[in-house]
Order: structure tokens, then C-alpha cells, then sequence
């Protein structure tokens, strides 16, 4: 029986065809992380990545693929450098089947080699289905409890996921695909004890960098265990805990070939809001709650609010010091929420968590979460949950089982350019218009030579006049 590697491998191999709504789906992703890619291009974890390398960066006019903020690099070292902004600025996309934020790592990956090998906008759409669903099944097999281990799975599974796309797009056959996928599991790191630091946007860099060398190795006689997923000592035994569902469907055929793609059954959540996703259930539902109630922050007297036992492990700083930690502070994202119409990227900088009416809101917010016998009974993740304590004797309370943009509230168009041009204020309107339209046209792109050329002409904030 063919092992888990050599069964997604054959798959990928054979040039699966996708459906139109896939290819839409893909084309949304892409253009989500590429704004993020953006918008975090000036980020410390972003500059700190550029100047750790800066002797193998080379300037706009030489050969190499491009960085974003300008420059040109080996593949490995632009993947590193643009995926780290991808995820920098934690607004990058969430996927359920592999608990991971997918497409920071994917997207610069496939970017960097596809540079190198001037591949078209279809051959890109192509290898991010295919990387993306690789994720998907790896992913699956080793969750949930991967994931509530510790493991950071955007870098753990996303490495691995990632390199079969990478693989592909560089043309590798099933035998070189299933070697890189090997290899790139010797490769999976990350501790979520991490989050809210510096190295969780390092995490994707990483990622995306092992990818594409995964890959490469692959193209020489670098080989190594086609069962390391599910051998003795191998990815499931070590990284998988007591949880992990295995790859039960994927032997027995009914995930590969014919089942549909994760993309189009369970969907590529892009982020409402620019922090932890942790968050983001309760975020919604508070806002949700103004809306319908009509309340002011200063007529607050209590949030008390209940989510899942990972999610509440996520969010360790009640309290938080910088930008890095609001993102993974429930009591900062709910002060935003209760104070203001939206949280936006101003609201994640040094100057903006420092604002006295957002301290003042922090004590009165408080977080719980399910036990392990509640999460333990149920087979669908349970709903967030928040109350809210008003002046005047009212409680509001709310839950969310699905934060806006799942397929279950999916963003609009409105909703996708909207944050896509609060990701490129480095651009005038006209020419991020034009971006993000060349973005949805990609599958009839014959090259990409206008998204390098933009990549390349960014350049720090503090040289444009930005507002950081």
C-alpha cells in the first residue's frame, strides 16, 4: 500500500484539474496574502529577517527573485524574507483542516521559485491548490491534538504541505515530490509558546524558506523516508499526541482523488480583523452586539467572555507591552471593539496600545474557557461566548460559532478590496486598484513580471512618509 506521502505525491503528480469556484477561491487567497505581504514589508521581524541576510541580497537589476521592500535574493532567502512579512502583522488567513494560517508560508514560496522559473499566473494558481490541499491532508492527520500540543502548525504542517506545491511548480515527478514532502518533515518546527513574539512571523519564514530547499534537495539525490509521516518515530508518533485522527480516509480513497477541495468544502478564512484569530469569534460578536444595542464604551462595566482551551492558550497577555502582544491580548481586541466601529492596522502599533481609554478598558475584561470534558464531548468546535455588562443593569450576551470571512460568512467584494487597500497605503489609489484587478486575473497572466516589478518598488515607510 502506497505510504500517506506517496499517495498525496501521485496525486499532485498527475496535474489534478480544479473547478472554476477553486480557482476563484485560490485567486482571493493569494491576493489576500500578497496584501499582507505588504503591508507587514516594514515590520521589525520583517527588517530584522533583511538585515540578518543582507549579504546575500542583490540589488533590483541583478538575477534572483524578488523581496518585497525592494531587492533581489536566492529563492530561499526571498521566501524567508516575504513570508515573515505575510505573517507579521497576524492578518493573514486561517485554515481549518490544518490549524494553520496556509497561505503565508505557501504564497512566498511558490512566488520565489515561480520568479525563477518564469512561471505563469496559471501555473501559480495551480501549485497553490495543490501545496494548499497537501496541507489540508497532512494537517488532518495530525490534529487536533498537533495543534493543542503546542505545535505551531503554519510552520510544522505548512512546511511540509508547502514543499509538495513547491515541487511541483519546479517541475519535480511524483518520485522527487514525495521526496521533498520527506524531507521537508525533517524540517517541521515551532512551539506556540512563541505567539506574541517576534519569531511567530519567523515561523512562516522559516516555513516557506525549508519549502523551497525541501524541494530543491529533492531535485538531487537527497532522499529520505517515503512512511516518515506515520513510521515509528516519524511525524504522527512524535508530533501527533493522543488525538490525532490519522490518515484513516486518505488510505482508503476517500479523500484523494475525487473528494472535493478543501478550499471549496471547508474554505480559506481571510481575517476580518489584523490579530490572533483567537479572537476573532468574540471580536465579532461584540460588534455585532453594538450594532443591535447601541451602547457606548464608557457604559461598560464587565466583558466576560468563554472560548476554547487552545484558543485561550493563545492569548496569553492580558496586559500587553507592544504591538506583537496586543495581537494575542483578548482584553486589548475587545477594548478596540467595544471602543471603536472596526480594529484596523493603526491599532497595532507602539503609540496606539498606549492610549489611556483602551488601558482603562483592559481590567474589566475577562476570559474563560471549556473544560477538557466539554471539548472532549463535542465533535464540532463549540461557539465563543461573550457577556457584556452595561451601567444600566443590562446584560448583553452573544456566541459565534463562525467568525466573518468562513464560508459560512464569507467576506464580499467590498469586504476583499477594502482590506486589501488597508494593506497597500503605500500605493496611490490607482495603482493598488490596478494591482489587486491584475490579482484576480492570474489565471490569464502569462507572467508575473508587474507583480515582481511592484514587490521591488516598495521601500521602507520612514523613506515613502508613511504613517507607520
Amino acid at each position: 500500500m502506497p505510504t500517506v506521502i506517496e499517495t498525496i505525491a501521485q496525486w499532485a503528480a498527475n496535474s489534478p484539474v480544479f473547478n472554476a469556484r477553486c480557482r476563484e477561491l485560490a485567486h482571493h487567497a493569494i491576493t489576500d496574502t500578497i496584501g499582507c505581504m505588504i503591508a507587514g514589508r516594514d515590520d521589525t521581524a520583517t527588517q530584522a529577517v533583511r538585515r540578518a541576510f543582507i549579504d546575500s541580497i542583490m540589488a533590483d537589476d541583478q538575477a534572483g527573485s524578488s523581496l518585497i521592500g525592494g531587492g533581489r535574493a536566492l529563492p530561499a532567502v526571498a521566501a524567508c524574507l516575504n513570508a515573515t512579512a505575510a505573517h507579521a502583522l497576524d492578518y493573514d488567513d486561517n485554515f481549518r483542516p490544518a490549524i494553520s494560517h496556509p497561505s503565508a508560508v505557501l504564497v512566498p514560496a511558490l512566488l520565489a521559485v515561480a520568479q525563477a522559473r518564469s512561471a505563469t499566473g496559471r501555473q501559480l494558481v495551480d501549485a497553490y491548490l495543490i501545496g494548499l490541499e497537501a496541507q489540508a491532508l497532512v494537517g488532518e492527520g495530525v490534529n487536533p491534538s498537533h495543534y493543542t500540543l503546542g505545535w505551531h502548525a503554519t510552520s510544522t504542517v505548512g512546511v511540509i504541505g508547502s514543499a509538495c506545491g513547491v515541487a511541483w511548480l519546479m517541475g519535480l515527478d511524483e518520485g522527487g515530490i514525495a521526496r521533498a514532502m520527506s524531507l521537508a518533515t525533517s524540517m517541521a518546527a515551532g512551539p506556540k509558546g512563541q505567539f506574541g513574539t517576534l519569531a511567530k512571523p519567523l515561523h512562516a519564514g522559516l516555513a516557506a524558506r525549508n519549502a523551497v530547499e525541501a524541494a530543491q534537495l529533492a531535485g538531487t539525490e537527497m532522499s529520505g523516508r517515503l512512511d516518515i509521516l506515520e513510521c515509528p518515530q516519524g511525524f504522527m508518533e512524535l508530533y501527533g499526541g493522543t488525538g490525532a485522527l490519522g490518515w484513516g480516509a486518505l488510505r482508503e480513497g476517500r479523500r484523494l482523488p475525487n473528494a472535493p477541495h478543501s478550499i471549496e468544502s471547508e474554505g480559506v478564512l481571510p481575517k476580518r480583523h489584523p490579530c490572533c484569530g483567537s479572537t476573532h469569534l468574540v471580536v465579532d460578536a461584540v460588534l455585532a452586539l453594538k450594532a443591535q444595542h447601541v451602547f457606548t464604551a464608557q457604559e461598560v462595566v464587565a466583558v466576560e467572555t468563554r472560548v476554547g482551551i487552545a484558543n485561550a492558550r493563545n492569548l496569553a497577555y492580558p496586559e500587553p507591552n507592544d504591538e506583537m502582544q496586543a495581537r494575542f491580548s483578548m482584553p486589548y481586541c475587545v477594548a478596540l471593539a467595544l471602543a471603536q466601529p472596526r480594529l484596523s492596522l493603526a491599532d497595532f502599533t507602539p503609540a496606539a496600545i498606549r492610549r489611556p481609554e483602551l488601558r482603562a478598558l483592559l481590567p474589566l475584561v475577562s476570559m474563560h474557557h471549556y473544560s477538557v470534558e466539554q471539548e472532549a464531548t463535542c465533535s464540532t468546535p463549540l461557539p465563543h461566548w461573550v457577556g457584556i455588562q452595561l451601567r444600566d443593569g443590562r446584560l448583553l450576551e452573544a456566541e459565534r460559532r463562525h467568525a466573518r470571512g468562513s464560508l459560512s460568512d464569507p467576506f464580499d467584494e467590498q469586504d476583499r478590496q477594502g482590506k486589501f487597500a488597508d494593506c497597500c497605503l503605500a500605493f496611490p489609489p490607482s495603482r493598488c486598484n490596478k494591482l489587486y484587478w491584475n490579482l484576480s486575473q492570474l489565471d490569464e497572466m502569462g507572467d508575473l513580471k508587474w507583480l515582481y516589478a511592484a514587490f521591488r518598488s516598495l521601500r521602507p515607510r520612514s523613506e515613502l512618509g508613511e504613517r507607520a
